[in-house]
């Protein structure tokens, strides 16, 4: 499959036009865009529905929160996965999972791998040997734009469950010849959550509680 000509209008375009004497040639009035299908899709228009898996080499899930109100402490899980049940012409039924392993927590910490065991599995904290994964399944998705979507969802951490949303951009399709005719598509989206929400309260409030949370994903099209 060839890469597919978008309907949306949320990437900017540079359109080139040859100047000429519009004196003795009349210049046509702009077009409206199609507004119709702006409001009902999310995706390209040609990208096939379907499953679509994770590529796990241009994937990354960030977390940030505040060190005594000095800078952002920032953080990294190394093994997640994440899968998309796309229907394109109707985003709202598509569903997403995601399944993240807490002990794979990384923060580049002096220390190396002691501070992110402890991080990844005290009970202070993650608490990754009682609660070995955090997941999240989509209950909801409404369209916000073009190409932008709030994915409401229940957000399962330390025995928790919580109803998160997270504010999701779509940024487009590509093939590519390793992959055959396979669809790549990505996204990046943000979210903001309370760790107390979900019973984790170490060091409050020298360690912030509003957790700010960036996923930049690619997914590939299952065959």
């Amino acid at each position: 499959m060839t890469i597919k000509k978008t309907l949306l209008t949320g990437v900017a375009v540079t359109v080139l036009i040859a100047c000429g004497d519009t004196s003795e040639t009349p210049v046509a009035p702009p077009v409206a865009p199609d507004s119709t299908s702006a409001s009902t899709l999310l995706v390209d228009d040609e990208v096939d529905a379907g499953i679509y898996n994770l590529e796990k080499t241009h994937a990354s899930l960030i977390w940030t929160v505040s060190h005594n109100g000095l800078s952002k402490y920032t953080a990294r899980f190394t093994e997640f996965d994440t899968i998309i049940d796309l229907v394109p012409d109707d985003p709202a039924a598509s569903t997403v999972t995601a399944v993240i392993n807490p002990s794979s927590v990384r923060t580049d910490h002096p220390s190396g791998e002691d501070w992110d065991t402890t991080l990844g599995q005290d009970e202070k904290w993650f608490n990754g040997v009682a609660f070995p994964e955090i997941t999240f399944s989509s209950t909801g998705i409404d369209l916000t734009g073009d190409r932008t979507a709030i994915v409401t969802g229940e957000l399962a951490l330390l025995g928790i469950t919580q109803s998160v949303p997270l504010e999701v951009t779509y940024n487009g399709m590509r093939n590519f010849a390793r992959y055959g005719d396979l669809d790549v598509i990505g996204f990046s989206a943000t979210a903001n959550l309370k760790r107390s929400d979900f019973g984790m309260t170490a060091l409050l409030p020298a360690i912030g509680d509003e957790v700010e949370v960036t996923i930049e994903i690619e997914l590939i099209q299952a065959e």
